[in-house]
Parts: C-alpha cells; structure tokens; sequence
C-alpha cells in the first residue's frame, strides 16, 4: 500500500487513486435544474456505474490502488464528534434559512451510520424524507416547491476537482461554483483526519477557506521542479497567486507555468484541451493553440512570487521546462476539424496517463485513439457511453495521490 501524498508529475506509474463511483445523485438530475447542477443531460445510472467499474478495473489490473471517496472521508469521520463537526460544516454550505431548518436535518443524517451518512448527502436530501416540521422562515415558505434542503453533489465522479495532489502536499480547493462548494470538504476531513490516506507531514497549499476560486482541473504537474496551471473560467488569477506563493514557499517546486485559457464552458479546464501523456508528448485541442498566452511565476527571495510573460511558443516552452531536445504536441482529433470538436465534446485531450506512455481515454474519441497509438502510446480504451454525459473524462474522474518518482 502506499504510504501518504506523493505526486511530482502527471505520468509517473500511478500507486493510488482516489474515485468516487457514479451514484443515486445523478437521478436527481432533471432538465429544469441542469443550468444550477452544470450538465447538459442525465447519465443513465445503472449503465454509468458498469462504466465506471471498468475504469476501476482497469486501474487495478495496471498496478494503482483505487481508494473511494465515500470510504475514505468515512475513516475520517470515525470519532463522533469529528462526525458531528463535519455534518454542522456540510450544512452551513448548503444554503439553509432557519435554526430549525438546520436542526431537523442535523439530527437526520447524525442519526445514520456514517458511511450511509456520507451517500445521503452526496445524492441530496430531499424534503419529503425528513420528518415534517414549522420553520417560520420566510425564506423557507417562498422556497416551499423547491424539492431539496440539501442538494445533490452529482459533479463528485470528477474527483479530479475538488482538490490535488501536488508533490508531497495537497490543495483543498474553493470551487468556482456553489453547485460543487460542498464537495471540498469530504476532501478536507480525508486531509485532516484519515491517515491512511494522508500523512501528518503532508502540507497544505491551498485551504477550501480561501476566498479565491481554483479547480483542480487545471493543475498539471509536469515534474519535480515546475507546475502548470490553467487560468481557465473556474480558476482565478488570484487563487494562481496565492497557490504559486504557498507552493514555491515550500521548496518542493521552483516554478510555476501558467497557461490562460478561453473562458467558456466548452474549455472549462486545463486538463479538457490539454494532458501530458509521455516524457515529451501531450494531447492538446487545436483550438487553443493560437490564442494561448502563457506566463511563468519563480520566488523573488522575499517570500512571495515575482511573474513574466513568456513570448516562445508553447513547444519550446515545454521543451525548456522538461530540459528536452524537443516535445510533440498530438491534436485532439488530428487535422480533422469537425472530429476535433466532436472528440473535443467527449474529452479526447483529457487523457489519464498511469504510466510513461501508457494512458486511459474514453472508446468513442477513435480519431484520437489513433493518434495517440501512432505515436507509440499504449491507449487502454473504456466505455463511456453514460459516463461522457457529465462532460469530464478519465482525467476528470480521477484524483492521483501517489505515483512513483520519474
């Protein structure tokens, strides 16, 4: 088993991985709270989780332990009052008006076993299973055909978000919207009390109390000395500051890439246009080529982070950062444009790469697929007819806590 946080690039063979198995929560989802919950359509659930366990399997037949969210932030929570202190917390977030509102479902979910606990409020709580009560809210009464007190969190299968693993250290991220605020603290208590899955050693460097919004889709370790971030719609400029402080403070990294990219939901992460897949290869949507304007950020010497416009081309950027004769970019659907957008909408560039060479991409991205194989990389392809419906690939739906040193 391996022991703690350790994570100093992105295709390092991968030791442990943290998921969380497509459950009830997508059920909840219906067209009219598509816009407040972030999907364009329902995943079917009993296809989505067959889909899902292949995944798993196939990264327990390559060598990586698969850990559950559900599992993990249950360890954490085995002390009753830590129990108590995490479900207080989960409610604050969850957007109740009145004390007795509060209440009713406090003594509701303090009442189940834990993990049972934990599911509950990942597929949402619903008013007509907790006991009728008179909250005299006004708030409460204008909301009174709204079908939830707690919603569902049908976004956690992209665990990739939440938070990161970076060196040996981890960000509890603020999500950019209230839809997946919530899900960083299961991640919180996992970091903060559950030592199997973090050591005492491993730091912080971006806590979920932060004021700045920063997913972990757009934080790319590319080796033991640089990290690349998006500045993407989700994550801000400012949380970039403030991680690239923290980080380079700690003396793990030395620097910090920052790559801007468009802000629309069609890009809505780094890791959606852009993936690290070998030593010197990535995937990379063809789109954003052009407009991509990419920055570096190094220590000062004072403590904080001092940031320049970098004017090369974003090749011979990579290439001076992995201290490489040269790097290929593979695009995303080749020179196809319609099969770019097409795979582009099914996450063609969001590869997960478990090993140098050797990554897991969705089965229908074929024109990519191809790609990649052509240049030498071994593609293990998975089902996703279900699971693409949420917009995130295997990259998104994954959250690697160890992997072994390059």
């Amino acid at each position: 088993m391996s022991s703690g946080i350790h994570n100093y690039s992105e295709i390092g063979k991968l030791n442990k991985v943290l998921l969380h198995r497509i459950g009830p929560e997508v059920e909840n989802l219906v067209p009219g709270n598509f816009e407040r919950f972030l999907f364009d359509d329902i995943p079917y659930l009993e296809i989505a989780q067959k889909e899902h366990d292949a995944f798993a399997k196939l990264l327990t037949e390559n060598g990586a332990e698969v850990i559950y969210y559900i599992d993990e932030t249950a360890k954490a929570l085995a002390n009753p009052q830590i129990k108590e202190k995490f479900i207080k917390e989960v409610i604050d977030e969850s957007q109740l008006f009145s004390q007795a509102d509060k209440e009713a479902i406090f003594d509701y979910l303090n009442g189940m076993e834990t993990k049972e606990m934990i599911g509950k409020i990942i597929s949402g709580v619903t008013k007509e299973e907790v006991p009728k009560f008179e909250s005299g809210s006004f708030a409460d009464f204008i909301s009174i055909s709204y079908p939830f007190y707690m919603d569902p969190m049908p976004n956690l299968y992209f665990t990739r978000d939440p938070g990161a693993c970076v060196g040996d250290g981890i960000n509890i991220h603020h999500m950019h919207t209230d839809a997946r605020r919530r899900e960083s603290i299961l991640l919180k208590y996992m970091y903060q009390y559950n030592r199997d899955f973090a050591d005492e050693s491993d730091q912080l460097w971006y806590d979920y109390d932060m004021e700045y919004s920063i997913e972990g889709g757009d934080v790319l370790v590319l080796n033991k000395e640089t990290v690349a971030i998006g500045l993407s719609e989700r994550t801000t400029a400012a949380a970039i500051e403030r991680f690239a402080n923290n980080l380079l403070g700690g003396g793990q990294f030395k620097k910090v890439i920052v790559l801007e990219i468009p802000k629309s939901r069609a890009f809505m992460h780094l890791d959606t246009v852009f993936t690290m897949v070998d030593y010197d290869k990535f995937t990379i949507h063809p789109e954003i080529e052009d407009p991509l304007r990419v920055f570096e950020m190094i220590p000062n010497g004072k403590g904080e982070v001092k940031f320049n416009s970098m004017a090369d081309t974003l090749p011979n950027i990579l290439k001076s950062v992995l201290g490489l004769p040269a790097v290929k970019l593979l695009r995303c659907g080749g020179d196809d444009p319609m099969a770019a957008q097409r795979e582009q909408w099914n996450d063609g560039s969001n590869t997960l790469a478990i090993a140098p060479g050797k990554v897991i991409t969705y089965e229908r991205n074929h024109v990519t697929n191809d790609l990649l194989d052509k240049a030498g990389i071994t593609v293990l392809t998975m089902p996703s007819s279900e699971l693409s419906r949420g917009r995130g690939g295997p990259r998104c739906m994954s959250c690697p806590v160890n992997r072994e040193d390059l």
